[in-house]
């Protein structure tokens, strides 16, 4: 112990030992003290000189420390002041100022001991067990220390982390602690170790992390907040930002709508904290991340819908038209509000109806284009207004008529300004940074549209009293003429490229003007300074885009004769190499990288983003339309009308096959009704069957019932039949003849409908077709109902023999010859008893008869169905074998035409013309479509 008290300050005799000496015997000690207390009292020390021998404590101690970390693990204080020591030997965070070079040596010295920390990988797992200890000294002092090491070497640190089991869930679990200091430190951590690692940032999602982050901001008082506030929208900030699984996963967990709340101010907007401003900053940056243009155009859609159903579009617009709110917030806003709106078109209605709290109220985008053309607005604000309307108008042509409409003469509004009035105004105004502005506004209105070119041909506009008006595309050559500042002339040369190109009539107009091919080529052949080069650039792609989409209806300006003018003034080489100015410029790439209006400088606002992919798509088609020559145009065209003449015949070809196709299903429609009929059929017979089981059950019970009686009537003698009359007798012979002529004619018809359905099964055998098989069927069930019919005719026959029987020997009782009668009495009753049970016989042939009636009408009505089943079935077959020679006629005029199409594609490659083939394109947009997927 008098070591340590010499250590720590005790007075000792003799000369004092140096740092590293000190450090030397610290270390000796730790190493060989067997007494935990002597171990701690070591540590304790070495920790209060690791500040000041930064050096010496990490290149002595850290292993000896390492040990105490693994072997130590039962006393808490040991470990929080080895922890400590370690994260003052690692740590880079100076509080006292440093010059650079210091500072630069400290940072060295941190990463040098890190890879020393990190050599081996389960130093960092050891650090993570710790961290699942609760105790404070060790807690906090482990997450400050696995903080410092993923400042100093981010990557390998995260890659230990990764492969380390339950690694990140056990850090996840610093949010869940009640100790303030050790989850916002936590916070921290999870930020550094999420950052620019997509797999952490996915598990750290999966773990729940949106649901705890978005509770907290709001326990801390969300925008009102402090900086744990901000620490966590840092965090929710790196695990969304490029990673579209966390965004899929953000919104599907309803958290879009959690972020509404953030975003509902008050009406007094004054005095606003610099924390709430960073705060709300960084809320607004997360609502953009969601809806970024980068992101896949499925999932920003999805999520500007769930931005405008739950609200939050509506808090957005509410402050952007509020009162008293920051600058920096209001720029922030326009920015997020374009891209929530972007593309969407129930969004950009939505902002169409947003007005401000004016008297009178004044529409948002009327308010926000009078801040764009306002000189005296800063320079960020307006490059987000401008940022705005380009995103209103994207593929927005309902939104695009509207603003045109406005500067047309029949719905100009002399009481009120709109916002074509303000467009005009900057274009023309004495401002070069609201020229070019108020161009590429003006620009997006026309993108992608051509009913919009060409309505906008109609604007005049007032001059000076006493002069007739001009039109705007006169004015603005007018300007260009003139000579004014590089950004105003830039702006309105992307205003006519954009406003002529893909639309004939436009170009008519612009060359109708005799001053403007004279001003381009004089311009495009000089030979001017580095700052006039992109001027010269964009009137060469003026010049070509004035060639490239002539219909030749202007004789002194056809495409041959501009043509020669460029190989005459100019040349063509020096033309197309002009025209590589545009996009040689440095700014043109920024320009081409996203959508937002981004420039460091009103100077640097040169590109607008749009027009980019205009030139791009431009520059090439110009430069083949210089180099051709008069004859390869002739051909080309020749050979451009042939395709479409062919592309006319194919179209014709789909619509009939269209047509055909219309037919078969109709026919198909057709079959499935005589299916159900057949159904229906079938239910008849069996329903037939069942009637005709009665009637056998019927007909036993009385054969049973006549069998008994004969044989009663057997024992009493045949005298019982003397008393019957000869009138009732011969009534009998009647019907017994009639019977049988009746089963003569029922025979007969039998017979013919045998003949019929034979005939009809041969022709249902030999026919094609998907009705064959069915008529087959019903032809079988019918062949069965005759059978069945045949077999109760037997029956009823049976019946007429053992009745003609009875007849008989009632007549044979007659006789004189017969024994004497009986007496009246006996008589009387047999004769009462054989009429009864004549009369039930009766009775019983009368409803067989009635029976039989049916069974023909239903016999008749099956073999009516199997006709007019036959004769549809005719049909068909006629309708398929026309409707199969008119396809083979049809495949071999498509062959011919495929192979006409193929030898003029041919020719046009001969040409040198660049064809696609339909497969590359169909092959192009499948490979797009699964990109789309991934």
């Amino acid at each position: 112990m008098n070591f340590f008290r010499g250590v720590m300050g005790g007075q000792t005799a003799g000369p004092q030992p140096s740092g590293a000496e000190t450090i030397q015997k610290l270390c000796d000690r730790v190493a060989s003290s067997t007494l935990l207390e002597d171990r701690r009292d070591a540590v304790r020390a070495l920790k209060s000189l690791s500040k000041k021998y930064r050096m010496e404590v990490g290149t002595e101690a850290m292993d000896h420390l390492i040990n105490i970390l693994q072997t130590d693990r039962s006393d808490s204080e040991i470990l929080g002041y080895a922890l400590d020591t370690l994260y003052n030997v690692i740590s880079n965070d100076e509080e006292e100022e440093q010059d650079e070079n210091a500072q630069k040596q400290a940072d060295d010295l941190g990463t040098q001991f890190t890879e020393k920390f990190i050599q081996d990988p389960e130093h960092i797992t050891l650090l993570l067990t710790l961290l699942e200890e609760f105790d404070f000294h060790v807690r906090w002092p482990g997450v400050k220390l696995l903080t410092a090491l993923l400042k100093n070497q981010g990557v390998q640190v995260q890659g230990i982390i990764l492969v380390s089991p339950m690694g990140v869930s056990r850090l996840m679990d610093l949010l869940a602690d009640s100790r303030e200091v050790i989850r916002n430190d936590g916070l921290l951590l999870l930020q550094h170790l999420t950052k620019g690692n997509a797999a952490i940032q996915k598990i750290v999602a999966f773990e729940n992390a949106f649901e705890r982050l978005l509770d907290i901001i709001t326990e801390e008082g969300s925008s009102d907040g402090g900086i744990v506030v901000e620490d966590c929208l840092l965090l929710l900030l790196n695990l969304l930002k490029n990673n579209s699984s966390n965004q899929n996963f953000f919104k599907e967990g309803s958290y879009i709508q959690r972020m509404k709340p953030w975003f509902e101010v008050g009406d007094d907007n004054s005095g606003w904290s610099a924390q709430k401003v960073t705060n709300l900053h960084l809320m607004l940056q997360l609502v953009r991340v969601m809806v970024s243009p980068v992101n896949s155009p499925g999932a920003t859609a999805s999520c500007q819908k769930c931005m405008y159903q739950c609200g939050l579009l509506q808090q957005l617009c509410t402050i952007l038209m509020a009162t008293g709110v920051p600058a920096d917030i209001l720029t922030e806003t326009i920015n997020t509000v374009s891209e929530v709106i972007r593309g969407s078109q129930v969004n950009q209605d939505y902002f169409t109806s947003v007005n401000a709290p004016s008297n009178p109220p004044r529409p948002a985008i009327v308010v926000l284009l009078m801040s764009m053309v306002n000189e005296r607005q800063p320079f960020v604000l307006r490059c987000a207004v401008l940022y705005c309307f380009q995103c209103f108008l994207y593929k927005n042509q309902k939104g695009q008529g509207e603003i045109v409409a406005t500067l047309l003469p029949s719905t100009i509004d002399a009481n009120s300004i709109s916002a074509g009035q303000l467009l005009c105004g900057g274009l023309f105004s004495v401002d070069s940074l609201s020229n070019w502005c108020a161009a590429v506004a003006l620009a997006h209105t026309l993108q992608d549209n051509l009913t919009q070119k060409e309505q906008l041909l109609r604007v005049q506009l007032a001059t000076s009293l006493g002069k007739p008006p001009v039109s705007l595309l006169q004015q603005c050559t007018n300007i260009l003429s003139q000579g004014s500042k590089v950004q105003t002339r830039v702006g309105l040369l992307m205003l006519l490229c954009t406003w002529i190109s893909n639309c004939p009539i436009a170009v008519t107009h612009f060359l109708h003007n005799q001053d403007n091919v004279p001003f381009l080529t004089a311009q495009i052949s000089e030979n001017l300074g580095e700052d006039e080069r992109l001027v010269q650039g964009l009137c060469a792609l003026l010049l070509g885009i004035c060639i490239y989409y002539n219909d030749n209806s202007l004789e002194n300006y056809t495409k041959e004769k501009l043509k020669q003018l460029i190989e005459k003034r100019i040349g063509k080489e020096n033309f197309v190499e002009k025209l590589g100015f545009i996009t040689k410029h440095e700014l043109y790439s920024r320009a081409a990288l996203k959508p937002q209006p981004v420039f460091p400088s009103p100077e640097q606002m040169l590109f607008d983003h749009e027009f980019t992919r205009l030139v791009k798509e431009l520059e090439g088609l110009i430069t083949k339309a210089v180099h051709k020559s008069s004859e390869e145009e002739k051909k080309e065209e020749e050979v451009k009308k042939t395709l479409e003449q062919h592309d006319n015949i194919v179209t014709q070809y789909k619509e009939l096959i269209r047509e055909q196709d219309v037919q078969i299903q109709e026919l198909k429609e057709k079959v499935s009704s005589m299916t159900t009929q057949t159904e229906q059929l079938q239910a008849t017979v069996s329903q037939q069957q069942s009637q005709i089981q009665q009637h056998k059950d019927q007909y036993n019970i009385l054969k049973l019932k006549l069998g008994k009686e004969n044989q009663s009537q057997s024992s009493q003698g045949d005298t019982q039949v003397n008393g019957l009359q000869t009138e009732e007798l011969a009534q009998l012979r009647e019907e017994l003849e009639e019977l049988r002529r009746q089963q003569k004619l029922l025979q007969t018809q039998l017979s013919e409908k045998d003949v019929q359905i034979d005939s009809l099964k041969s022709a249902a055998q030999a026919a094609e077709g998907p009705a064959g098989s069915d008529n087959t069927e019903i032809l079988q069930e019918l062949e069965a109902l005759k059978n069945q019919v045949q077999t109760h005719l037997a029956e009823i026959s049976h019946l007429k023999a053992e009745r003609q029987e009875l007849l008989r020997r009632a007549e044979a009782g007659v006789k004189p010859s017969d024994t004497a009668p009986p007496s009246d009495s006996s008589s009387d009753a047999a004769k009462a008893e054989l009429e009864n049970r004549l009369a039930a016989q009766t009775a019983e042939m009368e409803r067989l008869k009635e029976s039989r009636s049916g069974l023909e009408q239903q016999l008749a009505a099956a073999t009516s169905t199997v006709a007019i089943l036959q004769t549809e079935k005719s049909k068909l077959q006629t309708e398929v074998q026309e409707s199969k020679k008119e396809q083979d006629d049809l495949l071999m005029l498509l062959a011919d035409q495929d192979q006409k199409i193929h030898s003029l594609k041919q020719k046009l490659k001969d040409l040198g013309e660049t064809v696609e083939d339909e497969d590359d394109l169909r092959d192009q947009t499948s490979d797009e479509d699964d990109e789309d997927e991934d």
